[in-house]
This record gives C-alpha cells, structure tokens and sequence, in this order.
C-alpha cells in the first residue's frame, strides 16, 4: 500500500502564501495521480487540485485556477501544492490523495485509494 505524509498547513493572512508537501512511501511503483482535497467546518471535502504521476498533466477546480500550482518531484516521491494568494475561503483541513487504479476525475472522491492524514490551512482576514 502507499502511506501519505503532509506537512506545511498553517497560518496565513489574506493575501499570503504557503506550500504544502505531501510526502509518499511505501508501493508509490504503482501510483498513477496524486492530488489535493479540502473540508471547511460544515462542508463536504472537495477536490482541489491533481497531477498525473507520470505524465504531469495537472487539474484545478475552478475555484483556485490561476492562484494555487500542484506540481510534483518524482525522484522524492513528493507531490506539492503551492498556494498563493490566499483567502479566508480557502481555510479548511487538506488531504493530500493517490490513485493507483486511474479512474476518471469526475468520480469526485471516489478515484481516490489512499488519503493522508490532513493538515490544517487557516487564512486570517
């Protein structure tokens, strides 16, 4: 199985940046995307962002085209998320994800076969 481990949530104002690193182990020869959700108190978790492992096609919801880049460091088996100018829209636990089955996004969450243990993102007005 793929273990996920995800560092660099924190506290941010309005405006600031931070990146997140998720960090894979175990059988990653057989993953084929890895990506990033998110759950705000009182919401469903929603997708964020992916990127094909091998490939490096990259996807974004909507809600964070042009402000937040996933990017990938094969030889760490390492998957980021680098968000910039953040709002307090974007406060919410993130779960960094990987698919090792290649179902399609439109599946929503259902494509994912490992989650990570969720860091938290706090943007303060």
């Amino acid at each position: 199985q793929v273990q996920l481990v995800e560092s660099g949530g924190g506290l941010v104002q309005t405006g600031g940046s931070l990146r997140l690193s998720c960090a894979a182990s175990g059988r990653t020869f057989s993953m084929y995307r890895m990506g990033w959700f998110r759950q705000a108190p009182g919401k469903e978790r929603e997708f964020v962002a992916a990127i094909n492992w091998g490939a490096g096609s990259t996807y974004y919801a909507d809600s964070v085209k042009g402000r937040f880049t996933i990017s990938r460091a094969n030889a760490k088996n390492t998957v980021y998320l680098q968000m910039n100018s953040l709002k307090p829209e974007d406060t919410a636990v993130y779960y960094c994800a990987a698919d090792s089955r290649a179902m399609p996004l439109s599946s929503g969450s259902a494509w994912v076969d490992y989650w990570g243990q969720g860091t938290q993102v706090t943007v303060s007005s």
